[in-house]
């Protein structure tokens, strides 16, 4: 089951409405947080289908999407590209400079930024963020101060249960599943 935690000073639900970003970390977050390096020292990460999908749900419902990582990576540029992120913002030291600044690229307040990350690195960006989400395995204090955390861990499905739940948080959910039943669907992510 989905867990608020904290006292959040507005409803899930009212945060939910004015959500027009979203932001992710990758690694412990679409990914599982492991790197698997090939003999060249270069490094690959695993990817989950239903996360991708989830992704490709919420900017279907008109939510905009974007990557904030510390690392620099083409695996990440890759599959971003291949979900249609075009935001990605990478080797990034301070997260909460970058969603700022996020925000002010899309034209919006911070109130309308999710932000779902999982280590400390993600704290000041998950403090300042309108909405902040973990996965189930993400570190203790950053659980603490999210307004949602995930039944399912980083890389196995936190990203898509989030998808959904803001979905049904903005009413959009029923609509995006009929459009599925009937055949009129996008493709899977």
């Amino acid at each position: 089951m989905n867990t608020a935690v904290g006292t959040p000073s507005l409803p899930l639900e009212a945060r939910a409405a004015k959500i027009r970003v979203l932001a992710l970390d990758v690694d412990g977050v679409l990914t599982d947080g492991r790197l698997h390096f090939d003999r060249d020292g270069d490094a690959g990460k695993s990817f989950s289908v239903r996360d991708g999908f989830g992704l490709r749900l919420l900017s279907e419902a008109g939510i905009r999407l974007a990557i904030i990582t510390g690392r620099n990576s083409g695996t990440v540029r890759a599959r971003a590209s291949e979900l249609g992120i075009t935001l990605v913002l990478e080797g990034v030291k301070d997260k909460a400079v970058a969603l700022r600044e996020l925000a002010h690229l899309c034209g919006v307040d911070l109130d309308a930024v999710a932000y779902l990350g999982d280590d400390w690195p993600d704290l000041t960006a998950l403090q300042i963020a309108g909405l902040a989400a973990a996965p189930a395995d993400a570190e203790p204090d950053v659980r603490a101060l999210c307004h949602w955390v995930s039944n399912r861990r980083g890389g196995h499905g936190a990203v898509r249960e989030f998808a959904e739940i803001l979905l049904e948080w903005r009413g959009q959910r029923s609509a995006l599943l009929a459009r599925y039943r009937d055949g009129h669907g996008r493709s899977a992510g």
